[in-house]
């Protein structure tokens, strides 16, 4: 039976990016389409595969010497994220055109809150969501997928639906019908331990859990089983959101390199260079953190790590790198090879004037702020780590590979441009 006859008390849209980094690549240089094209060169791991690529049985996570097998024709690029930032940035501006109710979920992927704009622009919500699609793909030359219903959890269940370039509308009377086809592990929220344990309760597809009492949902799977049952029942519970994030329990850094390496000063540069790029976070949201995790990943993808605890919270990386330095040594073994260097933040908190402590070094802690603030200017000028810690001068101390080439929009200057400061405009490659 139906769950509800209301066709759309609320309209939520979610709009994902069919191999987005992939796309892009595509949409810069034509040449490119219709190939099977894949990026993350620099990491020796496809990082995102186009369509073509896909058919072909290349996906996601896999080792490009294997994809390479399995394809010869493959086109292996770099990824360029800087590019990738300016074609959501657009896409996004491309969902604002219609309401300001936009989530920025992910680089690829956001929901739009279209309730009530039906009679703005006197069309219905699935033509208002199809012209939203429509003109990413017009003006940024990529597609995008869109699923249409009446919460954030079943909108974004329908634009998986049919990929790439689907559409789907989930409307109030058919939620029970598109449930029926939905299997537990498609769920947005539910992982592969939850879905086993919905399993041994007997259920097979969303339809069997929403179909169970709200009681037993809370009572198995506690606070989110009973907002999981609301949401794919038509009730929304979790609101489009339009504040960029500025919460955060943990910030992590990690860094591959493109060739494993031993030499220590080079591996100790590139987790400075880790701390670093996570104090900047830190400090871009006015937060400080009190304990820091490190760790180093071996070329066989053996992790190790430790972590310890601060004097003070703080979001300087001056005062953090004397722990790091000997969390390193321990850590460090030599002559092994690594592949990996990782820093995390914990329990952070907001970076307020706090009460001073009896034998704090008031003056010192000032300085650092100081020194911080100076740091952040002249890279918001000049560019990210123009200036940086002493032991950015080792990061070259390693061996080059084909790993190592730059994405095209670094290559092919603007007059102007340098290194690290490029105007934020893609280019397009073009044979004439």
């Amino acid at each position: 039976m139906p769950i509800t006859l209301f066709s759309f008390p609320q309209a939520i849209a979610h709009f994902d990016g069919d191999a987005f980094f992939a796309s892009v690549e595509q949409s810069m240089h034509p040449a490119l389409k219709g190939r099977p094209v894949v990026t993350g060169k620099e990491r020796g791991i496809i990082a995102c595969a186009s369509y073509e690529a896909k058919a072909l049985g290349v996906k996601r996570g896999v080792p490009l010497h294997e994809a390479q097998r399995m394809c010869p024709n493959l086109v292996v690029l770099p990824s360029d994220y800087e590019t990738y930032s300016l074609y959501s940035k657009r896409m996004f501006d491309i969902m604002r055109r219609y309401t300001p109710m936009v989530e920025e979920y992910s680089i690829d992927e956001g929901f739009v809150d279209l309730s009530g704009l039906r009679r703005i622009f006197h069309m219905s919500y699935e033509d208002l969501a199809h012209r939203i699609q429509n003109d990413i793909q017009a003006e940024l030359d990529i597609t995008v997928s869109a699923g249409l219903s009446l919460s954030k959890s079943l909108a974004k269940l329908a634009s998986k639906f049919r990929k790439p370039h689907g559409f789907t509308a989930v409307e109030g009377r058919h939620i029970h019908l598109f449930l029926e086809r939905t299997p537990l592990d498609k769920v947005w929220g539910f992982g592969p331990n939850t879905v086993q344990l919905l399993s041994k309760q007997g259920l097979q597809t969303a339809l069997d859990f929403v179909n169970r009492p709200e009681k037993w949902a809370q009572r198995l799977m506690g606070k989110i089983g009973r907002e999981l049952w609301n949401e794919l029942r038509g009730t929304s519970v979790y609101p489009v959101t339009t504040e960029e994030k500025s919460t955060y329990l943990t910030v992590s850094k990690c860094k591959t390199f493109t060739a494993p390496s031993a030499d220590r000063d080079f591996i100790y540069a590139k987790l400075q260079r880790n701390l670093e790029s996570a104090f900047i976070k830190l400090r871009r949201h006015k937060l400080r953190a009190r304990i820091l995790s490190v760790a180093l990943r071996t070329q066989d993808f053996q992790q190790n790590g430790l972590e310890a605890s601060l004097t003070r919270a703080t979001a300087s990386p001056q005062e953090a790198s004397p722990l790091v330095r000997e969390l390193f040594e321990r850590l460090y073994r030599p002559g092994v090879l690594y592949r990996a260097t990782m820093i995390v933040l914990g329990q952070v908190e907001a970076d307020v004037q706090e009460q001073l402590e009896l034998f704090e070094d008031r003056v010192r802690i000032d300085k650092m702020r100081a020194i911080s603030r100076v740091i952040d200017e002249v890279n918001a000028q000049f560019g990210k780590h123009t200036l940086s810690l002493g032991s950015s001068l080792y990061l070259d101390h390693h061996q080059k590979t084909g790993r190592d080439a730059l994405p095209w929009r670094k290559t092919e200057l603007l007059d102007g441009e340098t290194a690290r400061q490029r105007l934020k405009l893609p280019r397009l490659s073009l044979k004439v």
